[in-house]
């Protein structure tokens, strides 16, 4: 009998920049104002969740035949919303409040972290910007990583973004999504 801890776990790193390019900083609060804290950098992490659809679509990928369209160079994106609610992100099929448009992979994701054979080939990265005009609104606080661009597309993996980032019309948003495949 083989035991074994197959897991997939990943992470989501949101980044809001400004017109320049730069990352913005979060305006201080009273008692970071009283410690002269510095403002912090809108890079936020959180973990995601694969979702029941993207269990099936990774086996399905395993198939000699898949049935499934991967979440490739050509038919990944990714699509944010304000309705995230916590109550069943497994379940989720795409983001619960769709804010803005599809937004197709940047180019040359995904891809692995590491070259076959060595550390990191193990690492799916995914990549998006929305670019400055992309997007203008606030509480933006979910994420969905899907293979297509139509509401038939299926969510390979779904996440919070917290806290919410507002972005404005001159603010560009980049999502860089991280899966991990680890057995034991």
């Amino acid at each position: 009998m083989i035991n074994s801890s197959n897991r997939l776990k990943g992470m989501v790193t949101v980044t809001v920049l400004d017109e320049n390019g730069k990352v913005k900083k979060i305006p201080n609060n009273l008692i970071r104002k009283l410690f002269r804290l510095p403002e912090k950098e809108m890079i936020f992490r959180h973990h995601n969740t694969i979702t029941n659809q993207g269990d099936g679509l990774i086996a399905d990928w395993m198939l000699s035949t898949p049935t499934q369209t991967k979440v490739d160079a050509t038919h990944g994106y990714m699509l944010v919303g304000t309705g995230w609610t916590g109550s069943s992100p497994k379940a989720n099929t795409s983001v619960n409040t769709k804010t803005g448009s599809y937004k197709a992979l940047a180019s040359g994701y995904p891809k692995t972290q590491g070259a076959f054979g060595a550390t990191g080939q193990n690492v799916i990265l995914y990549r998006c910007a929305f670019a400055a005009g992309d997007l203008s609104a606030n509480g933006i606080n979910e994420v969905a990583l899907l293979n297509g661009n139509t509401t038939s597309a299926k969510c390979l993996a779904y996440a919070q973004i917290t806290p919410s980032v507002n972005v404005t019309s001159a603010d560009s948003l980049q999502i860089d999504w991280q899966i991990t495949v680890s057995g034991s």
